[in-house]
């Protein structure tokens, strides 16, 4: 079977290269949220975007464009054990597709702009729908996830000062 897909659009980022997209300054619970970019759909489906302002957050499918082959283990960033890709966010994987929530701060035409990107400048959009309680899970478990995330929080975390009483020596002793 073959699937020819066709791209509605492209990614306006601040991350002009791989490597500019170090997920471990991103790591903790708000990850990428404050980082704006913009979504230009194509003419030819820019009607599809009517209503979508009504909405708070978007899915984006999209194609890992710069990703070359793919490892069925990988060793995440937070950590160095190899996993299944199926357990990651690797982008080599079998069919280089990415999915990411954005939120929408404004559209003027055929232009969203949003916050959340967490994909490089040019990356090609396949698939665009709204985000709604229904894709809201919970409770959800993290797998092998869930105490890395956790170390990488305290790691990234402001260490508190250590507030050390004196105590005053009796005079005289």
């Amino acid at each position: 079977m073959k699937f020819p897909f066709k791209p509605i659009g492209i990614i306006h980022s601040p991350f002009k290269k791989t490597e500019d997209i170090d997920a471990r300054k991103f790591s903790d619970r708000r990850g990428f949220d404050p980082i704006e970019g913009e979504i230009e759909i194509f003419k030819e489906y820019a009607e599809g975007l009517k209503d979508t302002e009504g909405f708070s957050h978007l899915i984006l499918i999209y194609v890992f464009h710069r990703s070359e082959g793919y490892r069925l283990l990988t060793k995440p960033f937070l950590d160095n054990k190899l996993r299944g890709v199926f357990s990651t966010r690797s982008p080599h994987r079998p069919n280089p597709l990415g999915l990411t929530v954005v939120k929408i701060l404004e559209r003027s035409g055929p232009i969203l702009r949003v916050s959340g990107i967490d994909m490089i400048d040019g990356t090609p959009i396949l698939d665009i729908k709204p985000y709604t309680p229904r894709d809201q899970k919970s409770p959800i478990r993290l797998g092998w996830l869930e105490d890395k995330m956790r170390q990488s929080r305290k790691e990234l975390r402001p260490r508190p000062f250590k507030i050390v009483k004196i105590k005053k020596q009796a005079q005289g002793k």
